[in-house]
C-alpha cells in the first residue's frame, strides 16, 4: 500500500473521480487503475474519506483554521489554492 501522493498522482485521481461518478459501477477499481502507481482500492477510498474531511473541516472551520488545508503537492494533495475539489459537493 502507497500513502504517499504526488501532484501528478493528485490530478489524475481528481479527473478519474470526476470521469466516475458515485453511481459508476466498479468506480474505486476504475480510479485506482487510472492512478496506477501502485495505488490500490483501499489507497483511493483512504485519499477520498481524508480528502472528504479536510473538506468538511475547511468548510465548518474556514480555511485560515484547518490544520489539515488542502494545498496541491502535500501529501494528502487536493486541490490548489484551498478550493474545494469539483468532485466533492457540498450536499
Amino acid at each position: 500500500m502507497s500513502s504517499s501522493w504526488t501532484f501528478k498522482q493528485n490530478k489524475v485521481f481528481e479527473d478519474a473521480l470526476a470521469k466516475y461518478d458515485k453511481d459508476t459501477p466498479d468506480r474505486w477499481q476504475n480510479v485506482a487503475r487510472e492512478v496506477g502507481d501502485g495505488k490500490t482500492v483501499e489507497d483511493v477510498k483512504k485519499h477520498f474519506a481524508e480528502l472528504e474531511k479536510d473538506v468538511y473541516e475547511i468548510h465548518t472551520n474556514g480555511a485560515g483554521s484547518s490544520s489539515n488545508n488542502i494545498k496541491g503537492g502535500s501529501s494528502r494533495g487536493g486541490s490548489s489554492h484551498g478550493q474545494r475539489p469539483r468532485y466533492l459537493k457540498s450536499q
